[in-house]
């Protein structure tokens, strides 16, 4: 191992923080328009109690270091002294075989700071890559109480896993999903598309959105299911032109071949990156880990951990079912698996248009995307009952009583709000279990259709997508 020379390591990160000479971040951050998520995550790291850390979590390439650094921008523009914010990215070769605490030793010397005086930010990129990283970091946290520790890393399950078990009280979990519609809109300079109105649900006036042109609003939508999910894709038109060498590439190749063998010991990646394929090519579809062995020939035990090593990639992410009673299966057998993008589905395969097969399985995908970080009391209903069989899209159940307290049904299609009895597993979902309201969503219909077991909602799916986005990022 190098051991690089004190001088060489301190030029490094003084390169790196730029601020602390000239006040500002790098320009190409700088004039990047932030993800709506900037607020709450400032919020979060501005008011964190001493002896705690924000623990940033997302998938590859989303904008984890974007938001660092505007968070810094941030920090800078409400007075924190230029020398208390403090950047190293751990990845960086020249910092092979430091521990974190002499990352902060050798930071505070650069900053020419002894790191006594007041409170300080400390931003480790890509901490996943330190062995042991969790119980370094609980120990900062013990012994340098006067700083703010932010961390990021690109293993959601597995950084989120290891943090809780190490840092107890001590790490607080931010998760930055790919980009939302809402923001897609507005880093693509749409989002007058949709405004603030006054809308009827179920029955009463509340305030919601409106599209301006709901032809124009799915046409961007569309846009968003094969482009959407990654900043550097959205401003980058020589990108968009051939998504796959970007996000295949510089995405799901390196989390498949080099990410996920590097952290859980994977000697042959063969059988993970073609368990993945075959999982975009059917997202938002049922499967079984029985199915899956017999179709990939791959054991279902080596199955099962490949799942779970993709979720914690934040590759994909696993839905379980109720029945239609809405009661949980105690021995989990089949499930949905969504990719948290569509856009990986183009980039692997190629765009789609509405006529294509997948087409609306990437709309419900696209749906899911908007919410899946928060999923914990979400499920699909799917039961068979003699030579009938029956599915919800979404369902939500209370978190006390556990019974359901919200289904939705996604569908691309306006036929639904003509002819609504055709919704006959929603229907008989609400009715057996005494729900008096459901959402369904179309492509350009909005209203409430009666029916003898409740009220159904339409939406256009676009507009339904773009507020769910909306109330994640408040």
């Amino acid at each position: 191992m190098v051991n690089f020379p004190e001088e060489q390591i301190l030029r490094r990160m003084v390169v790196d923080n730029p601020w602390w000479s000239s006040g500002s971040i790098f320009e190409d951050f700088d004039i990047m328009k932030p993800r709506m998520l900037l607020k709450p995550f400032l919020e979060l790291v501005s008011s964190l109690p001493k002896g705690r850390s924000v623990i940033l979590l997302g998938p590859r390439r989303v904008g984890k270091t974007v938001l660092m650094f505007h968070t810094i921008k941030e920090l800078l523009d409400s007075g924190v002294p230029q020398r208390k914010i403090l950047y190293l990215s751990v990845d960086a070769p020249i910092y092979s075989g430091m521990s974190l605490e002499n990352m902060v030793d050798m930071l505070m010397k650069a900053a020419k700071s002894d790191g006594s005086d007041g409170i300080f930010y400390v931003f480790f990129d890509e901490i996943q890559y330190l062995k042991d990283w969790e119980t370094h970091l609980k120990v900062l946290c013990d012994t340098r109480r006067n700083i703010r520790f932010i961390a990021s890393g690109s293993a959601a399950a597995a950084l989120k896993m290891k943090s809780i078990e190490s840092g107890a009280g001590r790490f607080t979990h931010f998760s930055l999903p790919p980009l939302l519609f809402c923001e897609y809109l507005s880093m693509v300079g749409e989002e007058n598309l949709v405004i603030p109105a006054k809308v009827e649900w179920f029955g009463k006036e509340t305030q919601g959105y409106d599209a301006v042109d709901i032809t124009k609003l799915n046409e961007k939508f569309i846009d968003y299911i094969n482009f959407g999910g990654y900043p550097e894709v959205v401003y980058s038109l020589q990108l968009r032109r051939n998504p796959g060498r970007y996000i295949k590439e510089d995405i799901v190749d390196k989390v498949l071949l080099k990410d996920l063998p590097g952290l859980y010991g994977i000697g042959d990646t063969r059988d993970l990156y073609r368990l993945f394929i075959h999982i975009v090519f059917r997202t938002g579809e049922e499967f079984s880990y029985e199915d899956l062995s017999k179709e990939s020939g791959i054991r279902k035990e080596t199955i099962r951990k490949y799942i779970d090593y993709l979720e914690s990639a934040f590759l994909i992410k696993v839905l379980h079912k109720v029945d239609e009673n809405a009661r949980r299966f105690q021995r989990v057998t089949t499930f949905k698996i969504y990719v948290t993008n569509p856009s990986v589905f183009a980039a692997v395969f190629s765009p789609v248009g509405q006529s294509d097969t997948a087409f609306n399985h990437l709309v419900e995908t696209a749906v899911f995307s908007q919410f899946c970080q928060r999923t914990e009391d979400l499920y699909y209903a799917n039961w068979k009952k003699g030579r009938q069989n029956g599915e919800v899209d979404f369902v939500r159940l209370d978190s006390l009583s556990q019974k359901p307290d919200r289904a939705l049904e996604i569908k691309w299609s306006d036929r639904y709000f003509k002819q609504p009895s055709e919704l006959k597993s929603l229907l008989t979902f609400m009715s057996t279990n005494s729900l008096s309201r459901a959402v369904v969503t179309s492509i350009t219909e909005t209203g409430a259709r009666s029916m003898e077991c409740g009220s159904l909602h339409f939406v256009p799916t676009a507009l339904y997508t773009y507020t769910q986005g909306i109330q994640s990022v408040k």
